[in-house]
């Protein structure tokens, strides 16, 4: 059966118009992928990742966020180069532009004799009055703003900063702070070691915990006035009194001759300023070598003065020699006194003598013979005022064969008596005798050259002074550093532990928790860190956040148990500080800790600072040639 010519045209035209549908289809979209592929290539290697492609028929759509407009029309150059641009489609986005970034707020400030000094950028919304006048309480009118302002948000951890910083000026009459955002710099100057320690525990204790602190406090070496050094040999060796030198090199130089000379014990060599020559050393050096020739007795050098004094019974044919050959090597400088005590004779009736003691309770009483009424009242009132006038109890005498200078020496005496908690005086003739106990360790030196200068060239003295360490007051609070210490041994025999997998502290270490408490309120206000660590088990995320739970969880125990924690902070660090193999069993449970770390100061380099380079600019020629005849 045929078809009808009319049915077999039309159902080939239907077969035509399908596969010309079909290869339309697949021509159009062989040139959709190919024009896709080819403007995504091109905008990679223009580095604009960040932009989607998408084909629509002859047109390439492109869609992203550019992050600014220059990029934007970068990347539509980059997609003109592979196909038309009148086929390229702009549905690109530009991000918004971001708010300028807020200044770096900083304060500077300078105290020193001259007054106080402001620099820096501070938030407008400061009050600035305010800030001044508590600057001015601490010293009066005399205080320099330099501060400029920025109408910009306080930025957080800059009240605590500033609050901070002039809390540590109050203590400090001497000194660089600066001031930012969560972090405070200090330079100072301290009087001694000891005060350079009390400031940096003090000063340390008074940060809050979230604030980042750096401290640099020196304590430059002393002047000594006079130049002091005095050595000593006796039966039991030798021994110094006081010593002083301009540097190490000088100081080993002395301390080998004393020890070639006998030195025994412990000893202390000071290094300070105020030397009377360059050639200390060597006048030092010589004089000891003599003395050790001698045998026994004293050498005190005071400045420039030089007072050997042999012991009694020292033969005069040995002490001539020695002196002659001292005088000739010593440096022009230094003028010699060598004394030779006379030998003791029968028919001595014992030489006048006064006496004072100061028992340790302060009660001081005064014997012997004086010059005269004048002399006496001199003494009485001098003690009284040195001592306390209720402490005082005199009972001295009067007598008129007494020596020229017996009221010096008893006034010098006094005044050495009084550097010492307690002790005894004893003033004859030919020596001035002080014994007793002090708390400071540089006492002996001082009292050395306090006599070196008030008795003057070739008088004698004896010194026997120990030095104790000072009773700690009641209230006083303990070492940090013996708190972190006394926190480690607890924990060493008695791990905190918790339940698994939970920050709830397990029943077992209750006991422990409370043994730290116990610590921490002894220990007072402490910069600690509670730390919580994790074992490598788990992921990364959850890890941490159980360790910082864990470790808010203890500082939650403390605050339970009732200990002021407002100097405390708690820190999860997950599994980030291992301290034993996370391999094994029992290095994952060394690993699930927590640590009491003390938050201690960070050390900072010396810089100059926009306040000491302004203060640079104005400094006069003669401030300038002060200056370096201070630091000489």
């Amino acid at each position: 059966m045929r078809l009808p010519y009319f049915l077999a045209a039309s159902l080939i035209f239907l077969v035509s118009a399908s596969l010309s549908l079909v290869a339309a289809g697949y021509a159009v979209t062989k040139v959709e992928e190919a024009s896709e592929l080819a403007v995504r290539r091109a905008l990679d290697l223009k580095g604009h990742d960040w932009a989607e492609v998408e084909s629509d028929g002859l047109r390439v759509v492109l869609t992203g966020i550019a992050i600014d407009e220059a990029t934007r029309f970068n990347a539509l150059t980059a997609a003109g180069t592979e196909v038309d641009t009148s086929r390229v489609i702009d549905d690109m986005q530009v991000a918004p532009t971001r708010q300028l970034a807020a200044p770096r707020f900083s304060a500077e400030i300078l105290r020193n004799d001259s007054g106080i000094s402001i620099i820096g950028l501070i938030p407008a919304s400061q009050d600035r009055s305010e800030l001044i006048e508590r600057l001015r309480r601490m010293d009066g009118d005399t205080v320099s703003d330099l501060m400029e302002t920025a109408d910009y948000p306080i930025p957080e951890g800059w009240d605590d900063a500033l609050n901070y910083a002039l809390e540590a000026l109050t203590r400090l009459p001497r000194a660089k702070i600066s001031a930012s955002p969560g972090l405070v710099k200090i330079t100072a100057i301290a009087d001694s070691l000891r005060e350079k320690e009390r400031l940096e525990q003090s000063l340390t204790r008074a940060a809050p915990p979230s604030l980042r602190i750096g401290l640099s406090i020196s304590a430059p070496r002393p002047v000594i006035t006079p130049f002091t050094l005095r050595y000593l040999i006796d039966a039991n060796g030798g021994q110094f009194d006081a010593c002083s030198a301009q540097n190490e090199k000088a100081r080993d130089a002395i301390v080998a001759a004393a020890k070639e000379a006998g030195l025994a014990g412990s000893f202390n060599c000071t290094i300070g300023l105020g030397v009377p020559s360059p050639r200390w050393p060597e006048a030092a050096t010589l004089s000891i070598r003599a003395l050790s020739k001698i045998g026994q007795g004293s050498v005190t050098i005071s400045d420039a003065d030089i007072t050997l004094v042999a012991a009694q019974g020292t033969e005069a044919g040995v002490f001539d020699r020695v002196v002659g050959e001292l005088e000739n090597a010593l440096p022009e400088v230094f003028a010699l006194h060598a004394v030779l005590p006379k030998p003791e004779t029968a028919e001595s009736t014992g030489p006048p003598e006064f006496s004072t003691t100061r028992s340790p309770e302060g009660l001081v009483q005064m014997r012997g013979r004086l010059s005269n009424e004048t002399s006496r009242d001199m003494a009485d009132s001098f003690a009284r005022a040195a001592f306390g006038s209720e402490q005082v109890y005199t009972a001295t005498r009067i007598a008129s064969d007494l020596p020229a200078d017996w009221p010096v020496r008893v006034l010098a005496g006094l005044e050495a008596l009084s550097l010492l908690h307690n002790g005894a005086l004893t003033v004859t003739p030919d020596d001035v005798s002080l014994s007793g106990v002090s708390y400071d360790p540089d006492a002996k030196a001082r009292i050395a050259g306090l006599l070196s200068e008030k008795l003057g060239d070739a008088k004698g003295f004896t010194l026997s002074i120990t030095y104790q360490e000072p009773p700690k007051p009641a209230d006083s609070l303990p070492d940090p550093e013996l708190c972190e210490d006394q926190l480690a041994e607890v924990q060493a025999s008695s791990k905190i532990a918790f339940e698994p997998g939970s920050a709830t502290v397990a029943a077992d270490s209750r006991d422990t928790v409370n043994q730290i408490a116990e610590i921490l309120r002894e220990c007072g206000p402490i910069r600690i860190e509670i730390q919580g660590h994790t074992d490598s088990q788990g992921r990364e995320e959850m890890n941490q956040q159980l360790s910082q739970a864990r470790a808010q969880s203890i500082l939650n125990e403390l605050r339970g148990r009732r200990i002021p924690t407002s100097s405390y902070s708690a820190v999860g660090y997950g599994e980030t500080q291992p301290i034993a193999d996370n391999d094994t069993e029992a290095g994952r449970e060394e690993n699930r800790r927590i640590e009491f770390r003390l938050i201690r100061p960070e050390p900072i380099a010396n810089s100059e600072t926009g306040l000491e380079a302004l203060e640079a600019e104005t400094e006069t020629p003669e401030d300038a040639a002060d200056t370096g005849a201070e630091d000489q």
